[in-house]
């Protein structure tokens, strides 16, 4: 009972903390469309990002993946939550100490050689430390911030009034399954056991990828709320493009990108679902040249069906041989419910845009046109011939997919590589069977113990 209104009592603290924010947003928006009251709703948007940008926990996550969802939230809103960075200052030794004790017990130091009382990184729910093993090895801890459950349901109450407010002014993408899915995904990474199978997972399905680097848990030392893994080396991907880097390096780093995200993918059905640029880094190039990354962050994955990859492909083809008949079938692969003509005719705009750079066989940017705002065009016209033809459902399944797309897209811009996307791209399903990839998906899931999710199936 008294955990209960310990959780409670920290859902109160935090919705009374972020209330006035979507408050606001609710305020502006409603007046602006109903009265006609103009508010300077860019400058909101600041104060919104400033609020958030000083809380742990995942809204600020939250923020920015909704900053990608089309039309999810007003355009001045999202491109502010865009940029939000996990910056909040990290939690003292008193409480490191405190919590160390709590997983490992009151002789938990004598587990490491050297423990760092300084936090080393920061993200939306925990905060990492260095530390050594007794046998050598450098580990990262990362330690869950106090109270996260409750965070975690207050900031979800929030983001359904927010999402709420803001369908009943534009409802042509109906989101509802859009937050049972962010829902989930935000419950699963309040537990690092979880992750830590997830990412022993991502070890086995990229133990072939030399340019793919995963850390390793170390299960002894792992709890709940403590993850201990072993320490890759890298720097931040911004930082090493301002030393302008050669094209032959960028391209190095967009292909391991490609693999990492998609080998998992089109061999085993699961994909990473969070391609923010804090999520991975880059390792210097060794005497090859060949630069390589190191994966991060194992707590937002999504695992599909073998039925909804099949889609993702059926999909390919049926925009590369312009067949509507295959088009249909790939949205009721994806789970897309009685579509009429002309909305799958909208989606396949969508559709095009994504495929685009894998039809053509040749070396070509990811995107040819120099316009920055070219993806958010499409997204608008999608938005507005949905809204035309009387909007859309999507699928819980399509979310983490198309943020992983449009993520990874945007990074392979800031690269500015030029590839053969095409060539990647078959290398990897070309021999594809859907039994193939089900008999793969259920050997990794068992071998790294990754516990079966609440998400129902396609």
């Amino acid at each position: 009972m008294a955990e209960r209104e310990n959780t409670l009592f920290g859902e109160i603290r935090r919705m009374a903390r972020t209330s006035g924010a979507v408050g606001g947003i609710a305020a502006r928006v409603a007046g602006e469309r109903f009265l006609g009251i103009k508010t300077d709703k860019a400058a909101h948007a600041e104060d919104l990002k400033s609020i958030l940008g000083g809380l742990k926990g995942p809204l600020m996550k939250v923020a920015q993946f909704l900053s990608t969802v089309p039309n999810a939230l007003p355009e001045e809103y999202a491109q502010q939550l865009a940029s939000l960075q996990a910056n909040a200052p990290p939690m003292g030794w008193a409480f490191v100490r405190r919590r160390m004790g709590t997983e490992l017990g009151p002789a938990w130091e004598t587990n490491f050689k050297e423990f760092g009382r300084e936090a080393a990184a920061a993200a939306s729910l925990g905060q990492v430390h260095r530390a050594l093993l007794p046998d050598g090895t450098r580990v990262a801890c990362k330690l869950q911030y106090p109270d996260m459950p409750s965070v975690v349901e207050a900031d979800l109450r929030q983001l359904r009034m927010a999402m709420g407010l803001y369908a009943r002014m534009d409802n042509t993408i109906q989101h509802d399954d859009v937050y049972e899915e962010l829902r989930e995904r935000l419950r699963e990474e309040l537990d690092y056991e979880r992750e830590a199978a997830q990412m022993r997972m991502y070890g086995i399905m990229l133990r072939d990828v030399a340019q793919v680097h995963v850390p390793s848990p170390v299960q002894a030392l792992t709890t709940k709320r403590l993850l201990t893994m072993t320490w890759l080396e890298g720097r931040s991907i911004l930082a090493r493009l301002e030393e302008n880097p050669s094209l032959e390096e960028r391209n190095a780093y967009a292909k391991a990108l490609f693999h990492a995200w998609y080998v998992p993918l089109y061999r085993y059905g699961v994909i990473h679902g969070d391609p923010h640029l804090g999520n991975y880094q880059v390792r210097q190039p060794g005497p090859d040249g060949e630069g390589g990354i190191n994966l991060l962050d194992f707590g937002a994955i999504r695992v599909f069906p073998p039925r909804f990859i099949t889609g993702t492909l059926t999909l390919y083809e049926a925009v590369r041989d312009e067949d509507r008949d295959k088009a249909a079938h790939a949205f009721e692969l994806w789970g897309f419910k009685d579509l009429k003509r002309e909305t799958m005719e909208v989606l396949l705009r969508w559709a095009r845009f994504l495929y685009e750079p894998l039809l053509e066989d040749r070396v070509r940017p990811v995107q040819e046109t120099n316009d920055p705002q070219f993806g958010r065009k499409v997204a608008e016209e999608v938005h507005a011939g949905l809204k035309r033809v009387g909007g859309v459902r999507p699928p819980r399944e399509f979310v983490l997919m198309d943020r992983a797309a449009v993520g990874l897209g945007s990074v392979f811009l800031r690269l500015k590589a030029e590839m053969n996307w095409h060539n990647l791209f078959h290398e990897l399903i070309d021999d594809y069977r859907e039994a193939d990839l089900a008999a793969r998906q259920a050997a990794a899931l068992a071998d790294a113990g990754v516990p079966p999710t609440e998400t129902p199936a396609v």
